[in-house]
């Protein structure tokens, strides 16, 4: 395969993922949000929303304090941040299209719509009053691209360099979502366990679909280092940083093995891997949570560079 084809599809698939991140990351937060400051509402919501999605020098670059209606805009539809939804969409779309032949009609086709949709309902002016109708059009979206390709893409380089994508995408995004919770949105004054910690702590379960996992796991109460366990080391749960880079090196050793050839991306994907296969929450948290995951976003990121560099994108 082309270099210049493994690259689109390899950021056609983070793209899509990025998207499907922030619409859910917009959804939790106008949830959030909307509660009475006794019942977990929190006015810094927002401003997590940005830190989260890693968009808040950019935001800070073209606006002032962060409000309710200039992020919602500035994570949707805003043309000055590159990484917004539509923006996502968009440069998925571009991707694919110049690799239109490397995707099934039916795969092509859910991307097409997706990107029709987004521009549909773009001219809209989002609230928190009405932005749900957009962040679960652009999760349906998503979804039926991913059905798309995984029931209809033959297995070979062009699925893998696509799920690749996505699953190191999917990695980051976890990692910066309870980064954002632990180290930013609890208050000075709150005290960990109560009420406002419980629902931030419940709204990042949400995020990633991963309520009903947390209880079917736990069959617990809400509690952090629970959360962050489930996120981080099991391997069960899809978004979690274990199960993403089983993902990744799986992906990586298919394209090994059609290459004959390995290099410096499986060696650093294997030991990021064994390292979240061996470790455990309790350490995590003695040496610190935030520390643990700056340290894996810097080594995801340095992952994106070495695929980038062995498959000379």
């Amino acid at each position: 395969m082309l270099s210049r084809t493994a690259a689109n599809l390899y950021w056609t698939g983070r793209y899509m993922e990025r998207a499907d991140f922030l619409a859910r990351l917009l959804d939790a937060t106008a949830r959030l949000s909307g509660l009475p400051t006794t019942y977990g509402g929190d006015p810094a919501a927002w401003s997590g929303a940005l830190a989260a999605a890693g968009a808040s020098d950019a935001f800070a670059a073209t606006h002032g304090e962060p409000t309710e209606a200039d992020v919602i805009r500035f994570l949707t539809v805003d043309t000055d941040n590159p990484s917004a939804i539509c923006t996502c969409i968009e440069h998925a779309r571009s991707n694919a299209r110049a690799v239109r032949t490397g995707l099934t009609r039916e795969a092509w086709e859910a991307l097409n719509t997706a990107w029709h949709e987004v521009q549909r309902l773009r001219v809209q002016e989002l609230t928190k009053a009405n932005v749900r109708e957009f962040t679960e059009a652009v999760q349906r979206a998503v979804a039926v691209f991913d059905g798309a390709a995984q029931r209809t893409m033959l297995r070979d380089d062009a699925f893998w360099f696509l799920e690749l994508g996505a699953a190191v995408e999917r990695a980051d995004n976890t990692a910066r979502l309870l980064d954002v919770k632990y180290h930013l949105l609890l208050p000075r004054d709150e005290p960990v366990g109560g009420s406002l910690d419980y629902f931030q702590w419940s709204t990042i379960l949400r995020t990633v679909s991963a309520l009903t996992a947390y209880r079917w796991v736990y069959r617990d109460v809400v509690k952090p280092w629970l959360v962050a366990d489930l996120l981080i080391f099991n391997d069960r749960m899809p978004r979690s940083l274990a199960c993403c880079y089983d993902t990744v090196v799986e992906l990586l050793d298919y394209l090994g093995a059609g290459s004959g050839r390995r290099g410096p991306a499986h060696r650093q994907a294997s030991h990021i891997q064994l390292q979240l296969h061996e470790g455990d929450i309790k350490t995590v948290f003695a040496s610190g949570l935030h520390e643990f995951i700056e340290r894996f976003i810097i080594d995801n990121n340095r992952l994106g560079v070495a695929i980038a560099e062995q498959f000379a994108f």
